[in-house]
């Protein structure tokens, strides 16, 4: 049996337990049978066996370069209770502590939380149904292949929320990969290279692809909920009537004229929603979004609290960003940024990351008067709204529209304080999103103008090897095709730094320092010459 299941799952067997593997086999059988009807034909498995899992394409959007690592599931930062399981966020991208950084480190227990009995699909009995068994008999013989690159590599089922494993750049389904890493293992199915992070980005491109697909081919799109049942990893269903119905119940009371009953309504939501991706799927269904949406202006402090905390958990499962996106709850989530409490504020700015994730909400958001909110957040806040707002503010900003609106929102003196206060703990948060920045003409101006040349050389001497880096960075983005910046860069004395950086430092730091070293020169040379 390992040959076989190695090779279906493209998997050194020494990487699974024979149990996993043999349960995984016997679950796609079962659904190659309820797919293809009748006994499983060897040819099937044949195909099966040997579908070309190294097959990959690369489908990310490059707009996300800069935070294509992030993702979000299952948060526990309200309560500050669930402990981080990601080793390995990427440099600068968000910071510890924050809310934004504990939905990064949530979103790896997809799909866990269940306690519940589960339940198979029931046998379908009745009447005598054999002609219409016949025509859908015939019409599965002429359904389309499958492309293979929508096909998880492990369940070789059609993705619903296909992901990208950040360490080796390969797609999974999510709650596959994910029951592959909460099972302990640090190798990438497919690749076998070692994950030294186990971050999960959504890979949109590949999902708009496969439901793009699936409607001209009139198939019907894998969902999780449906008929009263969860789809789970196994391709086996859990019935949720029970469950949906209850939580029907509390929704109903959102809308209580009741501030007693609303508050202890919303307080369950709130509660229900960090628990699993289930209660997410499962409120969202029962038609809670709505209705949290209205009291986000709640003039009780309590049940805002509440009820932005509920819309962050729930933004948490990708298919809820876009429920919350219709209800057209930014304008409320701004309203709270402004002037909810101060745990309230540092909800709605680690929901509005959570909704930036899409690139397409970047942009809505970005339009919506959320940037300079969020710059006054970190600039008053504590210090996790600081660093909340600051995630935010970096995602926001790596849509090109939203750079000119937040350097014209005045981020350039917020961030250069944080440079310069000794006592900040915010230097590597305010460089990335200067990183960011830099790249941008307007931006690049203003940094210019914010005299943020000098205290950038200064990093490049004192700070530590990450800020070196970033520090770097910056000024080859603010010396590229300016003579101006480059005089002031030699005028500062950098060229010592950057000779001690181009040799000692780690490898990004070493090409950007010998890059801007390499400028330098030109340009001495160029003013010889004239």
């Amino acid at each position: 049996m390992f040959p076989v299941c190695a090779r279906l799952l493209g998997i050194h067997p020494s990487d699974i337990s024979y149990f996993c593997q043999v349960e995984l086999v016997r679950a796609q059988l079962r659904r190659a049978t309820e797919r293809y009807g009748g006994p499983v034909k060897s040819n099937l498995l044949y195909r099966a066996s040997s579908q070309p899992l190294d097959k990959e394409i690369d489908l990310l959007h490059s707009g996300n370069s800069g935070i294509g690592t992030l993702h979000i599931e299952n948060i526990g930062n309200i309560d500050h209770e669930v402990r981080p399981k990601v080793r390995g966020i990427p440099r600068g991208s968000v910071p510890n502590g924050s809310a934004c950084s504990q939905i990064v480190q949530e979103s790896e227990r997809i799909g866990n939380s269940s306690k519940l009995s589960e339940v198979g699909d029931p046998e379908i009995s009745g009447e005598d149904d054999s002609a219409f068994k016949s025509h859908e008999d015939s019409k599965k013989f002429i359904c389309p292949i499958t492309p293979t690159e929508f096909l998880c590599p492990i369940s070789l089922e059609l993705m619903r929320d296909p992901v990208i494993v950040a360490a080796t750049g390969q797609t999974y389904e999510r709650s596959c990969i994910q029951q592959w890493i909460d099972g302990g293992h640090t190798t990438c199915p497919k690749t076998q290279q070692h994950l030294n992070n186990f971050t999960l980005t959504p890979n949109y491109a590949l999902r708009n692809l496969i439901s793009d697909w699936c409607a001209k081919n009139d198939i019907e799109e894998p969902t999780v909920y449906a008929n009263g049942k969860i789809k789970k990893s196994d391709g086996s269903f859990r019935y949720v009537n029970g469950e949906i119905g209850a939580i029907e119940v509390i929704v109903r009371k959102l809308s209580s004229r009741s501030i007693e009953d609303c508050r202890a309504a919303v307080a369950e939501i709130r509660s229900l929603s960090k628990r699993s991706t289930d209660n997410r799927i499962l409120i969202a269904e029962a038609g809670a979004i709505p209705v949290l949406v209205k009291l986000l202006t709640s003039e009780d402090r309590q049940i805002q609290e509440n009820a932005v905390t509920a819309v962050l958990n729930l933004s948490i499962f990708d298919d809820n960003k876009r429920i919350i996106m219709l209800a057209d709850a930014i304008p409320s989530i701004v309203q709270v940024l402004r002037a909810g409490s101060m745990e309230a504020r540092e909800n709605a700015a680690a929901t509005i990351f959570s909704l930036s994730l899409g690139d397409e909400n970047k942009i809505l958001i970005g339009a919506s008067g959320a940037i300079p909110a969020l710059i006054d957040l970190l600039q008053t806040g504590n210090t996790r709204g600081k660093k909340d707002a600051a995630s935010a503010l970096f995602n926001l900003c790596i849509y090109q529209g939203n750079k000119g609106r937040a350097v014209r929102a005045g981020i350039i003196p917020a961030l250069l304080k944080m440079l310069t206060d000794s006592s900040s703990c915010m230097v590597d948060e305010a460089l990335t999103i200067l990183s960011v920045l830099a790249s941008h003409q307007e931006a690049k101006a203003a940094i210019a103008r914010a005299s943020t040349i000098p205290v950038l050389i200064d990093l490049l001497r004192t700070g530590l090897p990450r800020s070196k880096e970033n520090a770097a960075a910056i000024l080859l983005s603010l010396c590229k095709r300016d003579s101006d910046n480059l005089a002031s860069l030699c005028r500062l004395g950098a060229v010592i730094p950057l000779t001690e950086l181009a040799k000692s430092g780690t490898e990004r730091t070493k090409r950007k320092a010998t890059s801007l070293l390499e400028h330098l020169r030109k340009s001495q040379q160029h003013s010889t010459r004239s």
